[in-house]
């Protein structure tokens, strides 16, 4: 009986040529796994393609739901940015890929583990290190970085799927790298290899450009229970509908484009543009509702853990003890993070244009001008002796001294 392989499957140029190059090569039984993160038409026929092409097997899992509340809402909880611009996309979409595999795998019986990860890229560590967390019995297959592996571009791959009759609809004129969920899409490669190349219109698939985008501003109000999105425009939701709402009207106004040169955990600098339109706008939402219901320290301290929570994500560090135990303190600042933000979008703009919350700590009479019975402003004298105290005696002592 042949061993069994599980390979994450997207039905792009690179797995889906692995599966008749994992037979050949080395004589498995290829089960072809497709996890359902939102990728809307690029699902249609991929059961059909996985199988035709020599898979036997294809699982193909609705994963948007639990993609969402189990690995998106913690990430933006935390509000967690890698190198000031990146919503992380591909980095928390990988670890729930590879939880699903291994659990196939377990149930398959299979011995091995495959992934179209590049050995240049991030999507390899994070798969594997996922794997390694989850069942380190099972064995790992990355093409790209095995010495059988004889295809040394994007080219190559093209002509060996002509080759083979596996249908692909990369061609050398476009040739991006794109992984897309209901989060974002990413693009790589190509002319987009030289930064200093402006991204063409044809970039951009999911969201307009601004030049296309919508000539009207528009209004929406988001609601939130403790951190977590729950209504649209004054309607509740679920997650799946919520982001997809989102998505199409960010989408419009050309909001959540981004243009960024990142350092990938490998040591390598590389350039991407990225769409997330309706991840753009519950960012935005979630820190004006932050900056509203949470006190200074907090909110400060918070800032810091985004930083790191961020690079455990992208570093593929998801089932770490850290971000897990991050996620304790990040859970304990959301308890009032509830209310409803209202943002104004227009050609790729997000404005803040109103917020709410019965957790407020923002107090209308406090913050004005007027005395008030909370503060009085004969306080802030002495206040302000004691808080620059070191300053004014360095001062006195430099001018003793000199």
């Amino acid at each position: 009986m042949k061993e069994k392989v599980v390979l994450a499957y997207s039905g792009g140029l690179d797995t889906s040529i692995m599966i008749r190059w994992l037979i050949d090569t080395y004589n498995l039984d290829v089960i072809a796994m497709c996890a359902d993160l939102g990728q809307a038409e690029e699902l249609d026929g991929l059961e059909e393609k996985a199988k035709s092409t020599g898979a036997i097997k294809c699982y193909i899992e609705d994963l948007r739901e639990e993609f969402i509340t189990d690995y998106i809402y913690p990430t933006l909880k935390a509000g967690a940015v890698y190198e000031r611009k990146y919503l992380l996309g591909t980095s928390f979409g990988r670890p729930l890929i590879a939880k699903k595999m291994v659990e196939i795998a377990q149930k398959e019986g299979a011995t091995y583990i495959a992934h179209g990860a590049t050995g240049k890229g991030n999507d390899q560590v994070r798969m594997e290190v996922a794997v390694m967390a989850l069942d380190p019995t099972l064995k790992i297959i990355a093409p790209w970085k095995d010495d059988k592996w004889t295809l040394h571009s994007r080219e190559e791959c093209i002509d060996y799927a002509k080759q083979h009759n596996i249908p692909v609809v990369q061609t050398k004129e476009k040739i991006y790298s794109e992984d897309r969920n209901i989060w974002h899409i990413s693009h790589e490669g190509g002319e987009l290899e030289d930064p200093g190349t402006e991204p063409q219109d044809r970039v951009f698939s999911l969201s307009k450009t601004i030049e296309n985008a919508s000539d009207n501003p528009e209004y929406v109000e988001l609601t939130f229970e403790k951190g977590n999105p729950v209504g649209l425009n004054g309607n509740p939701l679920g997650p799946v509908e919520l982001l997809e709402k989102l998505n199409v009207i960010g989408s419009e106004h050309g909001v959540g484009q981004v243009d960024m040169v990142e350092n990938r955990l490998v040591g390598i600098k590389s350039r991407g543009v990225y769409e997330t339109p309706g991840g753009s706008i519950m960012y935005e939402a979630h820190r004006q509702l932050e900056q509203l219901v949470l006190d200074r320290d907090t909110l400060h301290y918070k800032d810091q853990i985004a930083l790191r929570y961020a690079d455990l994500v992208y570093d593929g560090k998801w089932f770490n003890q850290l971000r897990e135990s991050l996620d304790g303190f990040v859970n304990k600042t959301q308890e009032t993070v509830s209310g409803k933000v209202r943002l104004k979008l227009y050609k790729g703009n997000i404005r803040p244009a109103g917020v709410w919350s019965m957790e407020s700590l923002y107090l209308e009479d406090l913050a004005s001008f007027t005395d008030t019975d909370l503060y009085d402003q004969k306080d802030a004298t002495g206040f302000i002796r004691l808080f620059g105290l070191p300053d004014k005696v360095r001062k006195l002592v430099s001018q003793r001294n000199s």
